[in-house]
């Protein structure tokens, strides 16, 4: 539902199946049995991390610095293997975002919690409509550059 892009459910079943594959093989999970078996084709990865993370023995917490540190450390290895950039400034980049992603780990530590109380009405709804758009542009391309 808070992703409209086919593109981008199909890649973020992708990971999640990837991760449930890794997760189970590291922390053995009955709930990650469960997702597996239920979802074969994969559950969506942000919902395979939470289990991933509780299987670890992580808290919310460190659950959310988890998934803001695969948010940010992809790009920024992207930018250094794809386009050339040097590495120390994409790694002084990250950085410098250090004190933004406390915060967000923070208001999504406390969001998450009120979704017990409060129902689902308070998950954050932003929306970033251009990468929905370049998914699916970039799924329509007839040459793939890259074999993965």
């Amino acid at each position: 539902a808070r992703t409209p892009s086919p593109a981008l459910r199909v890649a973020a079943r992708r990971l999640g199946r990837q991760l449930t594959r890794a997760a189970r093989a590291t922390w053995p999970s009955s709930e990650l049995d469960a997702l597996a078996s239920r979802f074969p084709k994969g559950a969506h990865q942000p919902v395979v991390l939470g289990l991933a993370a509780r299987a670890a023995g992580l808290g919310a917490p460190d659950a959310a610095y988890c998934s803001l540190y695969e948010g940010v450390s992809g790009p920024a290895t992207a930018v250094v293997r794809l386009l050339g950039l040097d590495p120390f400034d994409a790694t002084g980049v990250l950085a410098r975002l250090a004190g933004e992603l406390d915060r967000v780990a923070v208001d999504a530590v406390e969001v998450a919690e009120r979704v017990v109380t409060d129902g689902v009405g308070v998950l954050p709804a932003r929306s970033a409509p251009l990468l929905e758009i370049g998914a699916e542009a970039h799924a329509a391309w007839p040459v793939r550059l890259f074999a993965s």
